[in-house]
């Protein structure tokens, strides 16, 4: 037993900074339908129509329609429907989502030069989840077993950790030195009648956009921004398995709580036009591209297996681990559509589409000085394996967003909005613990879950008094997943040792948000 410590905390501490796992790659990935009331109000169906400062985020054409000075800052209330509080996060809390202004300066007759800046919440990490199921010849101590009975890694002999040394986690870490070994160092496993799992998270990725932008003789409108991104995302989460001894009587139970902080920074670059093809009609068409955002993060956690079964030799113990990596997201491009009729209605779509199976989880490989710019910079490269198990889990997001708005009076506007995204995961993705690469050695959970569709539907009013304006909307989302605690393994001597499969559990996520924008232009 003396000999699993010494090996397995030699080769915790020897471990290289490393990249990121598919899973949670897809979290910081995502975006949130927010930026101002109006844009959230019509669905954020605006990449053709523009003149919303939160274009600037999609296509940044939009901000070349604005004809006057404006400044805007907004305000929203989160709830999760069907949560309870727990952990990091609560399920109602106030948010400051946006803050930016639009300086249109005239070029010409007919033509502006506009330059902007605007920060937004492009991702709002709140969120909780709780799950209970039963469990029947499986465990999550059996995967960490099973991985060493199958020859992932060997624990037996020599001075390091043999075979595919990646595959030993930081969860596998904490249950061979506190569960899967007894007294006299012989090494088992137990089997679980149940488990319950609760998942806490809060946080936000954040984006600081830098914009230039113009038409030229109101017929073509041009854009181009560059993107700051910021990464303040924090998990916990408690998973509690009642353990059963080979009679499949109850021994107590065991519980692994964990607690990981991501953070960092990134930039990108978007692109994008709008015209009008008939000069007499208002009726526009609008494409953008996004760069990927080429991130620079760092990922703590403090993890705790808590054991108090009958079985093992240790209770509390920690696994504490810190490293720096590369997240590189995918490209994402864009087609709109716009029109207005006379001065009170005016209508947007918009289609956009982002490969999630080309996101890049990259390693640094260390710190190099530059002599001519008189700096250090950190090299990378891609990590083949936890790539190929991204491009074989995840697949291309279509979002799709149509919106409305219809003025009752000249100062009275009425906003509707709808957007449906398809999922980001192939329906048979998993979290695979086995993989040999760094993403998977410091994992420190092994639950996942696989995220179906997702569907918004959103409500605003708008008021303007002179040059104020305010603004309210009201968003709607819902999406569905399946979740599961850990893989499922099925082992190739079925003999000595069953598979250690579990269940899919159908999970639901509600969300609601109130927003409100106050606006002036000058």
């Amino acid at each position: 037993m003396k000999k699993i410590l010494t090996i397995a905390a030699l080769v915790l501490a020897a471990m290289p900074m490393a990249a990121q796992e598919t899973y949670e790659n897809v979290e910081i990935t995502a975006e949130d339908l927010n930026g101002t009331a109006r844009y959230v109000g019509m669905g954020g169906a605006m990449e053709a129509l523009g003149a919303d400062i939160s274009t600037i985020a999609t296509n940044p054409a939009g901000i070349g329609l604005f004809r006057h000075t404006t400044a805007s800052t907004s305000l929203s209330v989160n709830m999760l429907q069907g949560a309870d509080d727990f952990g990091v996060s609560k399920k109602t809390k106030v948010s400051f989502d946006q803050i930016g202004f639009v300086y249109a300066h005239r070029s010409g007759e007919n033509s502006f030069l506009n330059f902007a800046f605007n920060y937004h919440k492009s991702r709002n990490l709140n969120d909780l989840l709780s799950v209970e199921d039963r469990l029947g010849n499986a465990s999550q101590n059996k995967l960490s077993y099973a991985k060493g009975f199958e020859g992932l890694f060997d624990l037996d002999f020599g001075n390091t950790i043999t075979g595919n040394t990646n595959a030993f986690s930081q969860v596998d870490y904490l249950y061979y030195n506190a569960l899967l070994c007894d007294e006299e160092d012989n090494i088992f496993f137990n089997d679980a009648s149940a488990y319950q799992m609760q998942k806490s998270a809060r946080g936000h990725v954040g984006q600081y956009n830098f914009n230039i932008s113009g038409n030229v003789q109101d017929r073509v409108y041009l854009g181009l921004t560059i993107g700051i991104k910021d990464v303040n995302y924090k998990t916990y989460s408690e998973y509690t398995e009642q353990l059963l001894d080979v009679q499949g009587q109850s021994i107590g139970n065991v519980t692994l709580s964990d607690e990981r902080k991501v953070s960092g920074s990134g930039f990108d670059v978007k692109a994008g036009v709008i015209f009008r093809p008939v000069e007499t009609s208002p009726f526009r068409i609008g494409l953008y591209v996004n760069t990927p955002t080429w991130y620079d993060l760092k990922t703590t956690n403090y993890t705790t297996l808590y054991n108090r079964s009958s079985v093992g030799t240790r209770d509390g113990m920690d696994s504490e681990e810190t490293y720096e990596y590369k997240l590189y997201t995918p490209w994402k491009f864009g087609v709109s559509l716009g029109h207005t009729v006379g001065r009170e209605l005016a209508i947007g779509a918009t289609y956009e589409y982002s490969d999630y199976s080309s996101i890049d989880s990259r390693f640094n490989t260390g710190s190099h000085y530059d002599w001519y710019y008189d700096n250090y910079y950190e090299s990378s490269e891609s990590d083949d394996i936890m790539n190929s198990h991204t491009e074989s889990t995840l697949k291309g997001v279509h979002t799709f967003k149509v919106g409305a708005e219809y003025k009752l009076t000249d100062d009275l506007a009425i906003r509707l909005g709808y957007n449906y995204l398809t999922s980001a995961y192939e329906k048979d993705g998993f979290k695979d613990g086995t993989l040999d690469s760094p993403g998977s050695y410091y994992a420190s959970a092994t639950d996942y879950t696989n995220w179906k569709s997702t569907t918004r539907v959103t409500f605003g009013l708008g008021y303007n008094a002179g040059p104020l304006s305010m603004d309210l909307a009201y968003q709607y989302s819902q999406r569905n997943g399946e979740f599961s605690p850990f893989m499922s393994y099925w082992t190739a001597d079925g003999e000595n040792m069953t598979d250690n499969v579990c269940n899919y559990v159908k999970v639901e996520n509600q969300r609601h948000q109130i927003l409100f924008t106050l606006g002036y232009h000058f």
